[in-house]
């Protein structure tokens, strides 16, 4: 699902979620996800919301803090997949910038 650069992640959730609840046990996902009707989407697909609670919320939901932790492995491979889209892409065109900006010894 595509949406406008503008637009939050929540709007987009529906459709993508319906495509893998199936196949997931937990749902972890960062404060911007702390939605009453996401979490209520989450548990009628009987799936386990780690989301923490925004600080403004009254009742705050609890969650796993050790599944939550796994999210950070995710969050690295984000990471590593961005760094990895300029060896893939070549924006770099002359070798010495290519091998200036790179982490591999010349």
């Amino acid at each position: 699902m595509l949406t406008p650069g503008q637009a939050h992640d929540v709007q987009g959730f529906a459709p993508l979620f319906r495509m893998i609840e199936g196949r997931i046990e937990a749902f972890l996902a960062d404060r911007g996800y702390d939605a009453d009707a996401i979490r209520q989407e989450i548990a009628a697909a009987g799936v386990e919301a780690v989301i923490p609670a925004k600080a403004n919320r009254r009742t705050p939901a609890p969650h796993d803090r050790a599944k939550y932790r796994w999210r950070n492995l995710v969050e690295r491979l984000f990471n590593k997949l961005k760094n990895w889209r300029r060896v893939a892409t070549r924006y770099d065109k002359t070798r010495e910038s290519y091998l200036a900006s790179s982490r591999w010894p010349q």
